[in-house]
């Protein structure tokens, strides 16, 4: 398998080694060089001495065993995500996925959303759920995903890290990260958020295994009514797995527009949010649910295109898609307050579905 790869990012070419946060940019020509090189043509010098620095690594071999190029793609995807499943092996309520089924692709339909994200140009993959680590079909994903040429983060609850057959995959071939959500720091309140019974237990079994094999960590510290008297706590088993960590307090209404996550939300912890000012959503990046239906995120899956049926060409259809569900209407429309908004449209569109208090997501519900 590759130790590097060689890609097209945006408007830059990288060249990245799995399992690492640092990379380097690379101009065309040398980009080109790399792609149009024989097969028995060695790792160019400049190739030889620039992973040396970088990574201490040793390219004394030829540049088709070590570098996979990734070639340009007309649609100019840079990240993606993908749903494997909306199961998971919690029952949280906050949870934003709301009724958690075990559905999706079988192993054809994935084979074939795999390739399509890939010809779309994504780099930087993430694989998430429900909880990806309990699909049985993860290993599979996850190698045919890294075998690709794609960096891949696994967003988990930690709950099977430990598992052998998914320690001993991704410690052979590393994500460029794994992020866990942080639910507690005391079984009791973990396992009360969780409303499943030794998951506290699993949980720090996970991460004690992942932080021993050296993975790359990073944290969500998850503040709800029943943790937040354990923030400093949970902020302090982050760093004690020597992981950066993120606070999220601001609970969303479900993907279907529903209230029954809402009611976990800390008022304490409420934080206003910066303003909205546009984001990439539906042109440089994209999301995949468990069926292959692309949307333009996680939250805005209001119009689909079925990626599967339609291949990578139905990508063409996100752009126009991103630019309707993000024009103000409905409750928002012609809100005199609206530039400085700290939602998009489309999560707003969810929190009014929901009937959720404006305090919740909108500036005319503070005081």
């Amino acid at each position: 398998m590759h130790e590097l790869i060689a890609a097209p990012f945006l408007d830059h070419y990288l060249l990245m080694r799995p399992g690492r946060q640092e990379g380097m940019k690379i101009p065309f020509r040398r980009y080109h060089e790399l792609r149009t090189a024989t097969v028995d043509q060695p790792c160019p010098s400049w190739l030889v001495d620039a992973v040396q620095r970088a990574w201490g690594l040793d390219l004394a071999h030829r540049q088709a065993d070590a570098v996979l190029v990734r070639p340009p793609s007309l649609y100019g995807y840079a990240r993606a995500s993908y749903e494997l499943n909306l199961g998971c092996n919690y029952n949280c309520a906050f949870c934003y996925l709301g009724e958690k089924k075990f559905e999706g692709l079988d192993w054809h339909g994935r084979e074939r959303l795999l390739h399509v994200i890939r010809d779309a140009g994504v780099v930087w993959l993430q694989l998430t759920g429900g909880e990806p680590l309990i699909d049985p079909l993860f290993r599979e994903v996850y190698g045919l995903a890294y075998a690709l040429g794609m960096m891949l983060t696994i967003s988990s609850n930690g709950s099977r890290l430990h598992d052998p057959r998914i320690l001993n995959l991704i410690t052979r071939y590393r994500p460029y990260r794994i992020v866990v959500s942080i639910y507690g720091a005391t079984e009791e309140t973990y396992d009360k958020v969780t409303r499943r019974r030794g998951t506290f237990r699993q949980f720090r079994r996970g991460l004690a295994a992942a932080h021993e094999t050296g993975l790359s960590l990073r944290f969500n510290v998850v503040v709800i009514d029943e943790n937040a008297h354990e923030l400093d706590a949970m902020r302090a088993l982050a760093d004690e797995f020597g992981g950066d960590h993120h606070v999220y307090s601001n609970i969303s209404p479900t993907i279907h527009g529903g209230p029954e996550s809402l009611t976990s939300q800390s008022t304490e912890h409420l934080r206003v949010r910066k303003p909205f000012t546009g984001c990439n959503a539906g042109v440089t990046h994209f999301h995949a649910d468990p069926f292959g239906l692309a949307s333009i995120c996680k939250v805005g899956r209001d119009e689909q295109v079925d990626l599967v049926a339609e291949g990578v060409e139905g990508l063409s259809k996100l752009p126009p898609i991103a630019d309707k569900l993000m024009v103000r209407t409905g409750g928002c429309s012609g809100c005199a307050l609206q530039g400085s908004c700290g939602v998009c449209r489309p999560l707003a569109k969810r929190y009014q579905e929901a009937k959720a208090p404006l305090a919740s997501y909108c500036q005319h519900g503070r005081r």
